[in-house]
């Protein structure tokens, strides 16, 4: 079984987040058009992501995924880390995420991912918070430590049900791999970027569970230079040392050449299912259940 998501900020995050760049806004639509040209072409429904805070301005981006058939999941509202939250910040983000994504789309919002998979245990929390908002299933576990958040001894890599004070969640973790003894993740984000292709897919090819997850932004090659100090700090709003520039940079580029038709040809290898599709074929009265 292999699951296919995408997670959608990127019109919000370059206003709101970033330096907002016109260019960008032209961009980011004509890649999203050439993954659901893709999708079509291939026949493949997947689940996509999306914060509410595209509703507003952006609901174009959210009602043209729709349009093509594929579930549309939540992001959160703001996409800010939920580790650095409270609890009274996220139940309110939450509930305003869902609200205003179903408004647009005219269904039920079931299936939810936290921005970087920012859900560990100091915030184990979020779980009642998104089974009160009527999410039933998660895909935000990150069977590792992370830096905002991850389970270091989360004891199943495959979907499970979360158990948290009696609020029940289908639990989608992300897949992991053996490398140099290690347990690593490799099948979407940076990790996608930097793994060869027949490494990811051979992967999925002997795994019985795989999910794979694209951001548009890691599909599009960036800057071939350094941003100035104050180009950066104009554009990401932190300081910009020159660590931070060059940390930034190598984080922007690497394995982003490529990236998108890498993703083109994993598609055309794999067959791929959305969350809502696998869902239906798990029989979750034989998963493991996991108290946290």
């Amino acid at each position: 079984m292999n699951i296919l998501t995408y997670d959608i900020e990127e019109w919000f995050a370059e206003e709101t987040l970033y330096g907002d760049r016109k260019e960008k806004y032209p961009e980011y639509d004509q890649y999203l058009s050439q993954i659901l040209d893709i999708l079509d072409e291939k026949n493949v429904i997947g689940t996509f992501f999306c914060v509410g805070g595209l509703v507003p301005k952006y609901d174009d981006v959210i009602k043209r995924i729709a349009g093509r058939g594929h579930e549309i999941g939540c992001h959160s509202n703001q996409h800010h880390f939920l580790n650095k939250m409270s609890y009274e910040e996220v139940l309110a983000d939450t509930k305003e995420a869902v609200d205003a994504i179903e408004q647009l789309i005219g269904k039920k919002v079931l299936s939810y991912r936290a921005p970087a998979f920012s859900i560990g245990e100091s915030n184990k929390w979020v779980f009642d918070i998104l089974a009160e908002c009527g999410i039933e299933r998660d895909a935000s576990v990150f069977p590792a430590e992370r830096d905002f958040g991850g389970f270091s001894n989360f004891p199943s890599e495959t979907p499970c049900i979360i158990n948290h004070e009696g609020h029940i969640i289908k639990e989608f973790p992300i897949c992991m791999a053996n490398v140099l003894n290690k347990r690593v993740a490799y099948s979407g984000g940076g990790y996608f970027r930097f793994f060869p292709l027949m490494f990811i897919s051979s992967q999925m090819s002997k795994s019985k569970y795989a999910m794979a997850y694209f951001h548009i932004g890691d599909l599009i090659p960036e800057s071939k230079s350094v941003m100035t100090r104050e180009e950066y700090e104009s554009y990401f709003k932190e300081k910009g040392s020159l660590i931070n520039r060059y940390k930034r940079f190598i984080k922007a580029n690497l394995g982003k050449k490529g990236a998108f038709d890498k993703m083109v040809s994993l598609i055309g290898k794999q067959t791929f299912i959305s969350l809502e599709e696998a869902d239906k074929q798990i029989d979750w009265s034989n998963v493991k259940q996991v108290n946290i």
